[in-house]
């Protein structure tokens, strides 16, 4: 009895010293970036009542731990410089974080074209290759929600731009901090905190949106029981495959599947039984054809695939499509590579999050023959391959879960500033119009939340994009760009409009190079108080006269001009009393625009880019910056 009374005392010493260890938060960690000329708070978790000393460069500040095991010091504002040692003191142990510098730390914050991947841009193996700047450093917030406000982070860690890792970085908040590096000349931190899909009520914080916080613990706690149960049966069926690994026959014609799945397509994987599943998963079917239909030339169509595919048919890789959860994947079959009898269509589908697997419409998936004649694909099955499993997806949608966890965190860190990309979500008939008053108050609170009434702003108006959202003279994506345009009322905002950056077809244009240094260009005049032309051609002032709408622009400290050369503008269209729109003729006269349509004879309304897609909008500043979206009506 007396061993055992020994054992447990002694258990109790050595719980009680690791519990005495001081604690700080996941962003004072190796190689961070702490914010130059500003008070520095350090702060954590100890031992109630003990002593602390937290010290860098020279500067010291003490402090008692309080009853609740919590404490803070504020160091005084520290110039620029590095690498330093930070170090805390006292309650049984010295704690170092190494590497430390001072330079700016910007927060980039939003939703997928915000997270987007540097790997996976425009030129990525180049400007992979080229990013060696170890005072370049990202720290990544993994995916993580709450149903109550949180203190800790879920993870992280500070890593330097390299080759090695710099492809995983935020595409933008890489570019952005590049371009500040050129400019500022300091050590820039970036502080990712990102979930593509998300809406901003996910970011904002209950108080702003009416919601009963207690109510929403409570049954935030509830779905993570339900989820876990959820899980515990995707995993048991997952366990029914005794490897993950993929095989090379597993595109191949003669390759056995009858261990596989029956898959009902289109239709995602998660309604089929694997919920919260990501990774690689497989589809293969067949189809016949006669001697003379094999002879022939032909097109493949297999659906929309969320996220990325590899398709082959008879073991022939035919097609491949990345990062396009949303189009229809259509390829050609050239003469020769189908066969009399049976063919084999296999297809690799990776998803990165969200929806996987095959879906659309029916008619999306065939085979058509160059005689016009079309086959069914029949016999569908499907096996994962390496995957994960986690029930987060949807959480990104949900008022406050991400504020919470990702963003609540954060202060009091001493930031420069925050860089925002996020609104397609948003981008409906009914959130386009309250995203105008959501957006001025997520900004509002997050500089509450630092204390910084000041705090520089700046984001990213929506890209062009072929949402198929636009109905009539309606667009929600254009009014969306309306509503973060009103957020300029605003001080210490700036916006970097993309419209002439986006592609049609794929929600997630490739260009973040062009998109980051208009961020950088926005934070110069906002947060650095640089005199410059940061912005394209604002609209200032319509007046209607003669049958023409003459609309005066501030073309921020440049002049008007075209994109290609000439006068002459596109992406105009006006409307008379029966608001009915028509395209029009605009040309350019000094810091004006003149417009007219010989379908109004006497207008009352103007529009400029005013649709989800406006490829044609073509006004800019002779810095190629573009105008932004705008009109002069209220309808």
């Amino acid at each position: 009895m007396k061993r055992a009374c020994a054992l447990v005392v002694s258990l109790w010493m050595v719980t009680a010293a690791v519990q005495a260890e001081p604690v700080l938060p996941r962003l004072f960690a190796d190689g961070m970036v702490l914010q130059r000329d500003q008070p520095l708070p350090v702060w954590g978790t100890a031992t109630p009542g003990a002593r602390l000393q937290v010290g860098i460069d020279g500067e010291r500040a003490s402090t008692t731990v309080g009853t609740d095991g919590s404490w803070k010091v504020v160091l005084p504002p520290h110039a620029v410089g590095g690498p330093f040692q930070l170090e805390i003191t006292g309650d049984g142990r010295a704690l170092q974080v190494r590497d430390v510098l001072f330079g700016d730390v910007w927060l980039a914050s939003g939703q997928s074209n915000m997270e987007w991947p540097l790997h996976d841009t425009q030129d990525a193996a180049a400007a992979v290759a080229a990013a060696s700047d170890a005072q370049l450093r990202h720290f990544k917030i993994p995916k993580s929600w709450s149903g109550q406000p949180e203190t800790t982070l879920a993870g992280g860690r500070w890593l330097p731009a390299s080759p090695a890792n710099a492809g995983s970085f935020s595409a933008v908040a890489y570019y952005f901090a590049r371009e500040l590096r050129q400019h500022a000349g300091v050590p820039i931190g970036i502080i990712d905190s990102t979930w593509g899909g998300s809406t901003i009520e996910a970011w904002m914080a209950a108080a702003l949106q009416d919601i009963d916080a207690g109510a929403l613990a409570t049954r935030m706690q509830a779905q993570r029981e339900t989820d876990a149960r959820t899980l515990a049966k995707v995993r048991q069926r997952l366990a029914q495959w005794h490897t993950f690994d993929e095989q090379p026959q597993w595109a191949a014609a003669r390759f056995d599947d009858r261990d596989w799945e029956a898959a009902t397509l289109p239709g995602l994987w998660e309604t089929g039984g694997y919920a919260g599943m990501d990774g690689i998963g497989w589809y293969r079917a067949e189809f016949t054809l006669s001697a003379a239909q094999a002879a022939q030339a032909g097109t493949l169509g297999v659906g929309r695939i969320d996220d990325a595919d590899r398709t082959f048919v008879n073991g022939v890789q035919v097609g491949a499509t990345t990062m396009a959860w949303n189009t229809p994947r259509v390829y050609p079959l050239p003469a020769g590579q189908l066969q009399a009898g049976r063919n084999v269509v296999a297809v690799r589908v990776e998803d990165l999050g969200g929806g996987g697997g095959i879906h659309g419409e029916p008619s999306e998936l065939f085979v058509r023959l160059a005689d016009g004649s079309q086959v069914q694909l029949q016999g569908w099955r499907f096996r994962p391959g390496k995957v994960t499993v986690a029930l987060d997806d949807d959480k990104n949608q949900i008022p406050t879960l991400l504020y919470n966890r990702m963003i609540h965190p954060l202060p009091p860190f001493p930031i420069k500033g925050v860089i925002w990309y996020q609104g397609e979500s948003n981008a409906t008939d009914a959130g386009a119009l309250a995203y105008r008053d959501q957006f001025k108050a997520l900004i509002q609170q997050w500089r509450q939340d630092w204390n910084a009434p000041a705090l520089p702003f700046v984001w990213v108006q929506l890209a062009s994009f072929g949402a198929g959202a636009d109905h009539g003279e309606q667009s929600p994506w254009a009014l969306l760009r309306e509503s973060q345009s009103a957020a300029l009322s605003l001080p210490h905002t700036a916006q970097a409009v993309s419209i002439d950056l986006g592609n049609a077809t794929d929600i997630h244009p490739r260009n973040k190079r062009d998109v980051g240094a208009r961020l950088a260009l926005a934070a110069r005049h906002a947060a650095y108080g640089e005199t410059l032309t940061y912005s394209g051609p604002v609209q200032r002032d319509v007046r209607f006269d003669r049958g023409q709408a003459v609309i005066t622009f501030d073309p921020m400290g440049s002049v008007l001009a075209v994109r290609g050369g000439g006068m002459q503008v596109q992406g105009f269209t006006v409307a008379g009393a029966d608001r009915r729109f028509h395209a029009a003729q605009a040309r350019i006269d000094g810091d004006r625009v003149i417009v007219h349509s010989e379908a109004v004879a006497t207008p009352v309304a103007v529009r400029y880019a005013w649709r989800e897609n406006p490829a044609d909008a073509n006004l800019i500043n002779s810095q190629q910056l573009p105008a932004s979206p705008f009109r002069s009506d209220t309808w």
